[in-house]
């Protein structure tokens, strides 16, 4: 998807650049706020430098979901692992959660990773108690799936898998 973005009823998800990370990093005043999205292993308090760090910054695509009125309200990354196309450090913006804003960046991404990796199955991680963020990925098609041997924190996290195309309830 490089250089492009995806538009769809107003909705645009582009590619996510340096200048967004600033914004991104305001969205977690509190060390629960990032635990619940980065997990267990993304540090507290960050700095730019350890943020950047920690989300992998151009090691994996990353992308910025903006609403109608043109303001990054989603962020999101994708990359290919065991044979899946996989999203990770999905969140939303907090005035905005509980909107359907997640399940539109979701299917979002799913469209982007179609047309950037080779795969016909989705993954994801999300911590146990991620109550809201389970149940949307759970709409959408995604299954609790055995966990990957070789990832940490199995004890915390769920890793849910879904087929390219789903019927969604």
């Amino acid at each position: 998807m490089t250089g492009e973005a995806l538009q769809e009823e107003g909705w645009i998800l582009r590619e996510a650049i340096a200048a967004d990370i600033d914004d991104l990093m305001r969205w977690f005043p509190k060390f629960d706020d990032v635990h619940v999205w980065g997990g267990p292993s993304f540090r507290f308090p960050f700095t730019r430098e350890t943020f950047v760090e920690d989300i992998c910054w151009g090691k994996m695509a990353s992308f910025c979901l903006c609403g109608p009125s043109n303001r990054v309200v989603a962020f999101g990354q994708l990359y290919e692992r065991d044979g899946r196309i996989h999203l990770a450090r999905l969140v939303v913006i907090p005035d905005m959660r509980g909107h359907g804003v997640g399940r539109r960046l979701i299917e979002m991404l799913v469209k982007a990773g179609q047309a950037m990796f080779p795969g016909d199955q989705y993954s994801l991680f999300v911590l146990r108690e991620n109550k809201p963020a389970y149940e949307c990925y759970k709409s959408l098609g995604f299954e609790v799936t055995d966990y990957p041997d070789d990832m940490p924190h199995a004890d915390v996290c769920y890793y849910l898998t879904r087929p390219a195309e789903v019927e969604e309830s």
